[in-house]
C-alpha cells in the first residue's frame, strides 16, 4: 500500500470572495508589512504578528496565517477574525490564538489602533532588559519622547486577563516596551505603524551600540526631545514641512511598495 504524504498549506491559496476596495487595500497593505518585516529581519520564525482593523466592519481584525514564513504572506492567505480570535472568513489556514491576546488587547481599547506591530528583535529585547528602557540618545528615539510604554513582562501571553493590564500600560501611547520580552508600536495605519517600528528599531540598535563602546553619553535637553517628538508622529499642521504636516508615515509607503514590487510583486496575490 503505498503511503499517503500530507500536503503542506499553501501560502498561495486563501479568501477568494469578493471582498470591499477597502479591504482590498487593507489586506495589500499588511501583506505589504509582513514582506517588509522579514526583509529587514524584524521575524521570530513564523512568531510574533501584526494584525490590522479590517476597514468599515465590526471589530474584524486581519492575522497572519500561522505556520507560514512572513516572506510568503499574501493578501488573500490573511485571515479575517474577531477580537476573540475566531475566524469569521473563508480562509483555509489556522491563525495562532494565543498570539492574538496581545493584539486584541490593543484594538479593543484603542480604536485608533489601525495596524499593531509586535516583534521580538534582538535590538529590542535588549532595550526591553535595560531598566531605563529607551533613552533619548539618538534622533530616532527623540521622535518617541514621551511616547513610550512599559509592561512588565507576565510570561507567554495565554492569559486573556492580561489584556486589561496591556491595554491600561499602554494608555494613549503609540509605543510599548514588553519587559524582557520585545516591543509593540499601535499606528493609524499600517503605513505609519510601520514607519514607528523602523525607527524605533534603528533608536534601539544605536542605543545598544552606543552602551557597548563603554563612552561617557551625551543627553540631549529635554527641550530639544520634545521638540522633536512634536514634529515626527503627528497629523497636526507644522509649517517648517512642505507638505503642511510631518512625512512621517506617510510619505515613505508608497516608496517601499515600489521596492517590494521589484523584489517580488507576490504579496499582491
Amino acid at each position: 500500500m503505498s503511503k499517503i504524504v500530507k500536503r503542506p498549506p499553501n501560502p498561495r491559496t486563501g479568501v477568494r470572495k469578493p471582498v470591499s476596495s477597502a479591504e482590498r487595500d487593507a489586506r495589500v497593505d499588511l501583506a505589504a508589512c509582513y514582506r517588509l518585516a522579514a526583509h529587514y529581519g524584524w521575524t521570530d520564525l513564523i512568531y510574533t504578528h501584526i494584525s490590522a482593523r479590517v476597514p468599515g466592519s465590526e471589530d474584524h481584525y486581519l492575522l497572519n496565517p500561522f505556520g507560514f514564513m512572513f516572506d510568503e504572506i499574501t493578501a488573500s492567505s490573511l485571515v479575517k477574525v474577531d477580537l476573540d480570535g475566531n475566524k469569521v472568513d473563508d480562509s483555509p489556514h489556522p491563525i495562532h490564538r494565543a498570539g492574538f491576546v496581545i493584539h486584541s488587547a490593543i484594538h479593543a481599547a484603542r480604536p485608533d489602533a489601525g495596524c499593531v506591530i509586535h516583534s521580538h528583535t534582538r535590538a529590542g529585547m535588549a532595550v526591553s532588559m535595560m531598566k531605563r528602557g529607551l533613552m533619548p540618545l539618538s534622533q530616532h528615539a527623540m521622535l518617541f519622547s514621551g511616547k513610550v510604554a512599559y509592561h512588565d513582562s507576565e510570561g507567554f501571553a495565554l492569559d486573556l486577563d492580561e489584556r486589561a493590564r496591556l491595554a491600561n500600560d499602554l494608555g494613549d501611547k503609540p509605543v510599548m516596551i514588553l519587559r524582557n520580552h520585545g516591543t509593540l508600536v499601535a499606528g493609524e495605519t499600517v503605513a505609519q505603524a510601520f514607519s514607528m517600528m523602523w525607527h524605533l528599531e534603528k533608536a534601539m540598535q544605536a542605543q545598544v551600540d552606543a552602551l557597548a563602546s563603554g563612552l561617557t553619553l551625551t543627553m540631549p535637553s529635554k527641550r530639544v526631545a520634545k521638540a522633536i517628538a512634536q514634529r515626527g508622529f503627528s497629523n497636526a499642521k507644522i509649517e517648517e514641512y512642505t507638505e503642511g504636516q510631518s512625512p512621517l508615515g506617510r510619505l515613505e509607503w508608497p516608496g517601499l511598495l515600489r521596492m517590494l514590487d521589484r523584489i517580488d510583486p507576490s504579496y499582491r496575490d
